[in-house]
């Protein structure tokens, strides 16, 4: 089979002898994979897979149909379309995955889009519920609404009937958001989300980290919970910590990708019960900004650099 790999800090193609699936795993035949952030960091030596996964080969997303299944696996059968999220190595033509871990791609949704989803879906849906406890009626706060974590963020958080603020520094990308239900846009290129908010927020959902930790913390309501995400704009701050004490606030730290067997299988299946319905429906869908053929990663790679895009990235074999 072939795969994408690290050489150094640049992509390239690779044949490889085809992984075989061990206890409780299925053989899945991968149609398409998801680019996120975390692969341009792995480029750059900047965030490595956690142990067990593969160093040299990207990947945190894909959709594909079960090719084969290992011993004790019953869940799946060859021919099944599924999707899933993995700690690296999912941009291969192949890749073996414990049955657990995988969730059916929507009837109606083709295997592409469906590639767009486990990262920014699962991610999105752990930080609003699992992590921030957002409820109907609550202000949440999505930093980075133009991305595939903020897009699936505004269509979860609508769906349970929150109100959803967003920022950006592009108008066009939270033109976009607005046109999908954002209900207050904030331009960061204009002035900072802390000038611009006229009420106190519930919940915030943060990728960028350091440079917007003091803000949050100003903006938050009594018992408001920061749900950090990420730390794209750095990850050391200096801060002044008695809206903390004084307002009585959470601020919670999480990531999908390092976490264990039995928490992505606790995750997805609570995924599935609260989300995946709604996918299944049209209610929510992931956000496709561009589909590149595998062997032009590399353009891919340097289009997320650029931050253009609003939504998702998909590499196609």
């Amino acid at each position: 089979m072939k795969q994408v790999f690290l050489d150094g800090h640049f992509l390239a193609l690779r044949d490889v002898a085809d992984p075989q699936p061990g206890v409780g795993h299925v053989l899945v035949r991968v149609a398409a994979a998801g680019l996120n952030r975390a692969d341009l960091l792995q480029r750059r030596g900047g965030y490595p897979a956690p142990a067990g996964w593969p160093d040299d080969v990207p990947g945190l997303e894909f959709a594909g149909t079960v090719e084969a299944t290992g011993a004790e696996a019953s869940r799946w059968r060859p021919g099944d379309r599924v999707m899933g999220l993995v700690g690296g190595g999912a941009q291969s033509e192949l890749l073996a995955v414990h049955e657990a871990e995988l969730l059916p791609v929507p009837p109606r949704m083709e295997l592409s889009e469906a590639a767009a989803v486990p990262e920014s879906f699962i991610t999105a849906y752990d930080a609003l519920r699992n992590r921030g406890r957002l409820q109907a009626g609550e202000r949440v706060l999505l930093h980075a609404v133009g991305s595939g974590v903020g897009t699936a963020a505004l269509q979860i958080a609508r769906l349970w009937d929150a109100i959803v603020v967003g920022t950006s520094r592009s108008a066009g990308k939270l033109a976009q958001a607005t046109a999908m239900g954002l209900h207050v846009a904030v331009n960061t290129s204009e002035r900072s989300f802390a000038e611009a908010l006229r009420e106190p927020v519930d919940v915030i959902i943060d990728p960028l980290g350091a440079p917007s930790l003091t803000d949050n913390l100003a903006v938050l309501a009594h018992g408001g919970r920061l749900v950090l995400i990420g730390f794209l704009q750095g990850s050391r701050a200096e801060v002044d910590l008695q809206p903390l004490l004084r307002k009585q606030l959470h601020v919670v730290g999480t990531l999908m990708r390092p976490r264990q067997h039995a928490e992505r299988v606790e995750v997805v299946r609570r995924f599935a019960d609260d989300i995946l319905p709604a996918l299944e429906s049209g209610l929510v869908r992931p956000v496709v900004a561009r589909r590149f053929a595998m062997d032009a990663i590399a353009e891919a790679h340097e289009l997320l650099e650029q931050n253009a895009v609003f939504g998702k990235i998909v590499v196609e074999w």
